[in-house]
Order: C-alpha cells, then sequence, then structure tokens
C-alpha cells in the first residue's frame, strides 16, 4: 500500500451532525414527511426524465426552480398549498458542527496531510454551509458537486478531487456517510489501478476507504 498522503472528507453527516437530523426537524416544521417528499421526487423524475435532487446537486437546475416544482407537485398530491421557500436555510441551520471530527481533521492538517472536502452539494447554498465551519482553515482543497456538473458517486468528482489534490488514487483516503459514494470511490481507483480498495468502518458508522492500495 502506498503512503498515505491527503484526507478526502464528506461536509453533511461527517463534519455535521446527520443529514436525518436535519430532514426531521424541517418534517416537524413543515408537516411534510420525507416519504411526501421523496414521492414527490420520483413523480418529478418521471415526469421530466431526470431526478430533480441529482439535477440540483450538479447545478443545472437553480435552487428557485427546485423548490417551485417540488413545491407544485407537493401541492398536487397534498391537496393543498405547499411553498417551500426558505427550505435550504432551514435544512443547513439545523446540520450543526460535529466538533471532535473537525478538530481531528485539524489535528490532521497539522500533521503534513493534504486535506480536501468533497460534498454533493447546493450552489446557492454555499455561503450558508462554509459558515458552519472553519473551511479555509483546515481544507486546502473543495469540491462542491454543485459547481463542477459532478456528484457522488460518479467517478468524475472524485478524479476532480484528487487533480486539484495533485496526488494519486492510491495516496488518499475518503471519508464519506454513504457507502455506495466509498464503494463508487473505491472501485473506480481500482479500475485504474488494478488493485483492491481498502475499508474500515469507523465506530460513528461513517465509512473510511483507502481509495486504493498500490
Amino acid at each position: 500500500m502506498g503512503e498515505l498522503r491527503a484526507i478526502v472528507s464528506d461536509f453533511g453527516g461527517v463534519l455535521t451532525s446527520p443529514l436525518l437530523d436535519s430532514f426531521a426537524a424541517f418534517q416537524d416544521s413543515s408537516g411534510i414527511s420525507l416519504d411526501q417528499l421523496g414521492r414527490a421526487m420520483a413523480s418529478v423524475a418521471r415526469r421530466e426524465g431526470a431526478n430533480p435532487l441529482f439535477e440540483l446537486e450538479t447545478g443545472r437546475m437553480s435552487e428557485a426552480r427546485f423548490l417551485q416544482t417540488l413545491g407544485a407537485e407537493l401541492s398536487g398530491q397534498l391537496g393543498r398549498p405547499i411553498a417551500l421557500h426558505g427550505f435550504g436555510e432551514r435544512y443547513v441551520h439545523n446540520l450543526h458542527p460535529n466538533e471532535p471530527m473537525i478538530a481531528y481533521m485539524r489535528e490532521l492538517r497539522e500533521r503534513g496531510y493534504r486535506m480536501a472536502i468533497c460534498t454533493n452539494n447546493v450552489r446557492e447554498w454555499e455561503p450558508l454551509w462554509r459558515a458552519k465551519l472553519p473551511v479555509d482553515e483546515i481544507f486546502e482543497v473543495v469540491v462542491d458537486s454543485g459547481f463542477v456538473g459532478s456528484r457522488k458517486p460518479e467517478p468524475r468528482i472524485y478524479e476532480i478531487t484528487l487533480e486539484r489534490l495533485g496526488v494519486p488514487a492510491a495516496a488518499a483516503l475518503l471519508i464519506d456517510d454513504i457507502e455506495v459514494n466509498c464503494i463508487a470511490a473505491g472501485t473506480w481507483a481500482c479500475a485504474r489501478s488494478g488493485s483492491a480498495p481498502t475499508r474500515r468502518r469507523s465506530s460513528r458508522s461513517r465509512r473510511r476507504w483507502r481509495l486504493s492500495e498500490g
């Protein structure tokens, strides 16, 4: 295995409280359940031929159009007017910094590791989520799906991250709370190197994958 030189961290659910906690808070305040949101997004996807969340997270759909489209779909399904204005602010507000993990990331930076964030996010939310963390103090590279036009688990976003760090896959460790993102990163790296990924599962149920062995 090559020398580990870089740490690539997800944002939501790794550097913050779990994403489901934020969705639960939205559900409590709006009366709209996760199941209802999911059904509405599925209906929009069938009608328009693309998942609206994926379109939002890759910058191909604006936040305003996403909220308008989803609000109209929910209104039709629930039989009452639904306005989702301010959803982003409420969602990010209920993501709380994971202080122990942030402190550990700072320690890794001080130990000389190259540090990056690779996040599926929304372009219009960048000022909101960046204000939650000392991003620029710890991370030299930030790859935001909303700005690069690719989202995890697509291979291109991992490629962009490593290009900006200037390290090979064998020298990077990915930390993410979604296992499929880790599996995809490892599979992509292995296809390039012809080797097998190394996985560790943390006690906090965050997945850590060495992107490649070599």
